[in-house]
């Protein structure tokens, strides 16, 4: 039978991997993006785990919201990401710091 326990270690496990993600790849806008979109699918993990625990439908009602913002928030990268690229000719992140001004 698979229990809480089993979903909040998989959560953690999601979780590690997107803060790992993060850190290793400092180059690659797309991945970058991933890894956070993975740190909130964790979080949603946590939200449902403990709303089936719990027998109340609020968590479920947040992930209705932070799929919402993950939304958004992928639409708005990814145009970020386009017009970056345009001028850039390149997506490497370690670029972006000199366009100031």
């Amino acid at each position: 039978m698979i229990g809480l326990q089993h979903y909040l270690t998989l959560s953690a496990i999601l979780f590690s991997l997107s803060i790992a993600g993060i850190f290793v790849n400092r180059r690659n806008l797309i991945l970058l993006l991933m890894c956070i979109e993975l740190m909130l699918l964790a979080v949603n993990f946590n939200f449902i785990a403990f709303s089936r625990s719990l027998g109340d439908e609020t968590g479920q009602v947040f992930v209705f919201f932070i799929l919402t913002v993950a939304a958004a928030e992928a639409a708005i990268g990814l145009a970020i990401l386009v017009v970056v690229f345009r001028n850039r000719r390149s997506i490497n992140v370690q670029e972006l710091d000199t366009m100031k001004g």
